[in-house]
């Protein structure tokens, strides 16, 4: 198919991925907790931290914990398209391949909420929580550096419901 952007398809034709993000061990307590003690700041100077010190001793444990969450079948990613953002769990198998568990179109949000709880802000991450009015219509947990997620997924929403308001312009004026 021919493209006038390369890369770039109306969502009528194709879904296309815009931005990929996986979670961060925040999005789990166990890592949160690793996340609160690894920020303690309590220490001589800067560096040596009492905060430090955890965050080195638990290396073994991040390591462990990270692998787990990263086996097939519990392995989970969230995909930004020009239609949807979704929230995906890998096969079993080293397949690479994905199955959707939820999702949300983009005509279905208006505000992206950040929401940093304690011990998230040391991997950076957070939750975006998506709202249509007051009313939460989905959330991912633990994203990693979510300020830029938000944002992508924001102008995307405009980019989605600016052409669906264009569309239906359109097609009242026939």
């Amino acid at each position: 198919m021919k493209q006038a952007i390369a890369g770039v398809a109306p969502p009528s034709l194709e879904e296309v991925t815009i931005m990929t993000v996986w979670p961060t061990l925040g999005a789990i307590a166990p890592g949160r907790v690793l996340g609160r003690l690894c920020g303690i700041g309590l220490g001589i100077g800067p560096i040596l931290t009492i905060g430090n010190l955890i965050a080195l001793l638990s290396i073994p444990l991040a390591v462990a914990m990270y692998f787990g969450g990263v086996m097939p079948g519990v392995a989970r990613r969230y995909r930004l398209t020009n239609r949807r953002v979704l929230i995906e769990r890998q096969l079993f198998g080293f397949s690479g391949r994905y199955v959707e568990e939820q999702s949300v179109s983009l005509d279905k949000f208006d505000t992206i909420l950040v929401e940093v709880l304690p011990g998230q802000e040391w991997y950076p991450a957070g939750n975006l929580r998506f709202k249509l009015g007051n009313v939460e219509t989905f959330q991912l947990v633990g994203v990693s550096r979510p300020e830029t997620f938000r944002q992508t997924c924001l102008k995307a929403h405009l980019s989605a419901v600016g052409v669906q308001k264009a569309m239906q312009r359109e097609a009242a004026a026939r």
